[in-house]
């Protein structure tokens, strides 16, 4: 066993401030588990009992509508911390959490956790920054929803990816789920792509990631409003 598995919350930014005992401390009292892709983490609505720390992997987030409709709208990778906020308000998980590849994850139970919030200035000025970047995140994708079109959305959320992962942008699961994060339907976004493809920006790779060919034309396209 490694004595040492520890040392992987330090990438964690929840717990980057965190003296090295506190980290023995959540780890030693932590449970491992691991998820293949398509597995589900977590429901929505279901009790938030642990506070799920994706070491490595990448999960993506869906939520359904009153009509019925999943609507995908982020995905999370590791090292990171998965849905403080239901921790929180003790209202369930505020999304259904697949894994979209393989997925390491430690789940924390919830009281520790709170333990952690009320001892630590650092771990509790992190939760406040992240509930307002993620209440501006929010309007922000409701901005971009309701005012530009498909092909505006898809070029945001590609140089959004890149930023992460460098030119070579994995797709949220499939063509579906990517229609579901920018809501809008699979076809849609097959044209989108079609004429991004067209008009020489972006590329299939082999692997089945879009390479972005010319990032600062496709940011031209994140701005049109048709």
């Amino acid at each position: 066993m490694d004595g040492h598995g520890w040392r992987r919350l330090r990438d964690v930014p929840l717990f980057a401030r965190l003296p090295d005992a506190d980290m023995v401390a959540l780890w030693n009292v932590s449970v491992p588990r691991r998820y293949a892709a398509g597995e589900v983490l977590r429901m929505q609505g279901e009790p938030a009992d642990h506070l799920l720390v994706l070491l490595s992997g990448s999960t993506a987030a869906s939520a359904a509508t009153a009509g019925g409709r999943v609507v995908r709208f982020g995905m999370w990778r590791g090292p990171c911390a998965l849905d403080k906020v239901a921790l929180l308000d003790r209202a369930g998980h505020t999304a259904t959490f697949t894994a979209v590849g393989a997925c390491s994850v430690r789940a924390v139970p919830r009281a520790r956790f709170m333990t952690l919030l009320d001892d630590s200035a650092a771990v509790r000025a992190h939760v406040l920054r992240l509930l307002a970047a993620q209440a501006r995140a929010q309007q922000d994708r409701l901005t971009v929803t309701m005012t530009l079109p498909c092909e505006a959305r898809l070029a945001a959320w590609l140089l959004e990816a890149a930023a992460d992962s460098g030119p070579l942008v994995s797709l949220p699961g499939s063509q579906q789920g990517l229609a579901d994060l920018l809501g809008v339907t699979r076809v849609t976004v097959n044209r989108a792509l079609s004429r991004l493809r067209g008009d020489g920006l972006v590329r299939p790779a082999p692997d089945g990631r879009i390479e972005l060919l010319a990032p600062e034309l496709l940011a031209r396209r994140a701005t049109r409003h048709g």
